[in-house]
């Protein structure tokens, strides 16, 4: 399978045999699509997080639980994207929005990586026009049981419970969005957005592992990783990738369904 990033350099060499997608959205509310609309890189189409990467049903579920299978699958073939197709997506905040699209595909068995750098680092001319692409076939997959974690895996010993939430939510300083502040008691904060540089370009291989080694993951350790609503918890699951440990699990749920139980605890501070 292809590795979890991929650089600028690489697509180049390659944009006539991936479909590029734009997987840009924004937490304050503004407008990933018009994002897309005003720019976008040539060729790339718009995957809608909260159309197609997320469902809409029970709040007691969180913000962005996974879909049904085949309403992913029937956004991807929408978007002429099919079985056997490898996708890169982008978007300008490092990846960590386009992570879960990468994170979906690759747990389901498709080739996709994240564009290094992303939007940022790109410095060519910019498209407006949507590409168009046939509707393509895309077979739904149920989402493997082995890469998702629920409610009664967080407190596993076993398990290193990861935060992706950047340090002041973690600690509970402020809370934007979701019922408490705080975090699940016994998680670790290893804040998705300093995977990456300053040019939005991933840290070197190294310099992951030691990250991950510092919070207590070490080769088989079983890595639970959540965040707000299930969406940049994936940028850490791909770095866990890139820096050469087994693959980890998503709890999708993350912070929104579990602080909305009244009956777990929360901890707050370091």
């Amino acid at each position: 399978m292809i590795t979890p990033v991929v650089s600028q350099e690489w697509w180049q060499r390659h944009r006539d045999d991936v479909v590029l997608a734009d997987v840009r959205w924004y937490l304050d509310g503004r407008s990933g699509r018009a994002a897309y609309d005003a720019g976008h890189l040539p060729g790339a189409v718009f995957v809608d997080l909260d159309r197609h990467l997320a469902a809409h049903g029970d709040p007691a579920d969180g913000r962005h639980p996974l879909p049904d299978p085949r309403v992913f699958a029937e956004g991807m073939a929408s978007l002429g994207i099919g079985d056997s197709d490898t996708v890169l997506a982008y978007d300008d905040a490092g990846g960590v929005v386009a992570a879960r699209l990468v994170w979906m595909l690759r747990a389901t068995g498709s080739e996709a990586a994240l564009l290094d750098g992303g939007l940022t680092d790109y410095d060519g001319p910019l498209q407006r026009e949507s590409p168009r692409r046939d509707p393509a076939v895309f077979t739904p997959r149920p989402w493997p049981a082995d890469r998702l974690a629920g409610l009664d895996d967080l407190t596993d010993p076993r398990s290193v419970l990861v935060d992706a939430r950047d340090a002041a939510r973690f600690r509970g300083d402020v809370e934007p969005v979701d019922p408490r502040a705080g975090h699940i008691p016994g998680a670790v904060n290893l804040a998705c957005r300093a995977n990456v540089d300053g040019t939005g370009r991933f840290l070197p291989a190294t310099e992951l592992r030691r990250r991950f080694e510092a919070v207590g993951v070490t080769d088989g350790t079983d890595v639970i990783s959540y965040c707000g609503s299930g969406v940049t918890a994936c940028h850490n699951l791909l770095a866990l990738e890139l820096a050469g440990f087994a693959p980890g699990r998503l709890y999708p749920g993350s912070w929104s369904q579990y602080s909305a139980r009244a009956d777990r605890p929360i901890a707050t501070g370091d």
